[in-house]
């Protein structure tokens, strides 16, 4: 498992390496001058050409990304255009931290919700239970995330005043953003536990536990759903990987300050070491999270080797 482990990390190389050079150049592509930004839209030519030269952005492209990834090497992320404090501290310090907790809630509740509800409708195949959980998962999987959070502000926050619309950190401020963010997930995960479980079913072992007496029950949580987890397990490091990246759009509708309000801003403006720096850390996460579910593979099914 070791040797499998380093070779993958090794294998995420190029990709990270591709996700660099793809982000730096779309930044660039993006109309606009990130000096003019920082110093004024009234602002003489002679100060806006300065502040390029110092910035560097009067080099060719190849060599300033050369120097990013420099710095990169070295454990820098740069500094920021708007605040000229190192990326790092504002993302680590905060930002990251409360995207990643609002992730891994956000997960928990699509796993809880979505495995229950796929197995529910695997049992009662084709029953009124099947029809209805499954409905309500194709909902849930079309239903925009942003408009979920401003339907559930306006009926808890402003109409019920149960919960708090907008910030982070006590439990009024969690449950709508996990709700909001969650959602789809769990639609995704149930497809997925239904499809799954019903091959499972019908194998010949299901049924020749039910031919010894067996329970009903701990033919579907000990057999049956153990032997199904596989895909569903691929589901869910996706879906916390996406999770990650995905959370612009609700951490924008609940004002939360983490990572995804972060690029949100920076792209407005237009601070391109701080764009760059975050979908690196973002992506290596995902990759690092796709690393995991390879490896819990081996949990769920002794007979994989990674040799």
């Amino acid at each position: 498992m070791l040797i499998y482990s380093i070779r993958r990390l090794i294998q995420t190389i190029p990709v990270v390496i591709g996700v660099t050079i793809v982000v730096f150049l779309l930044m660039h592509l993006i109309p606009g001058d990130a000096a003019q930004v920082i110093i004024g839209e009234g602002a003489p030519k002679e100060q806006v050409e300065k502040i390029r030269e110092n910035l560097g952005l009067n080099d060719p492209l190849p060599l300033q990304y050369w120097n990013y990834v420099s710095g990169l090497l070295q454990g820098d992320l740069g500094d920021s255009i708007r605040s000229n404090r190192p990326i790092a501290d504002e993302i680590f310090k905060s930002r990251f931290w409360i995207t990643v907790e609002l992730a891994i809630y956000s997960t928990i509740l699509a796993v809880f919700l979505g495995i229950l509800a796929g197995i529910i409708s695997a049992v009662k195949k084709s029953s009124p239970a099947d029809i209805g959980v499954m409905f309500i998962a194709l909902f849930g999987l079309s239903m925009p995330n942003f408009w979920l959070g401003l339907m559930l502000i306006q009926y808890f926050a402003v109409d019920l005043g149960w919960f708090r619309p907008s910030g982070w950190g006590t439990w009024s401020q969690t449950v709508l953003p996990v709700i909001t963010l969650g959602t789809g997930g769990a639609a995704i995960i149930a497809r997925m536990t239904r499809s799954s479980m019903l091959e499972v079913i019908g194998q010949d072992y299901i049924r020749t536990a039910r031919a010894k007496g067996v329970r009903e029950r701990i033919i579907v949580y000990r057999h049956a759903l153990k032997n199904a987890m596989i895909p569903v397990i691929t589901v869910i490091g996706l879906e916390f990987g996406g999770l990650l990246g995905g959370a612009v759009l609700t951490e924008s509708v609940f004002a939360v300050n983490g990572m995804g309000r972060y690029v949100i801003d920076s792209i407005r403006a237009r601070d391109f070491p701080v764009v760059q720096a975050t979908v690196l850390v973002l992506s290596v996460m995902f990759v690092l999270v796709n690393l995991l579910v390879d490896i819990s593979y081996r949990y769920f099914n002794k007979r994989i080797d990674f040799d």
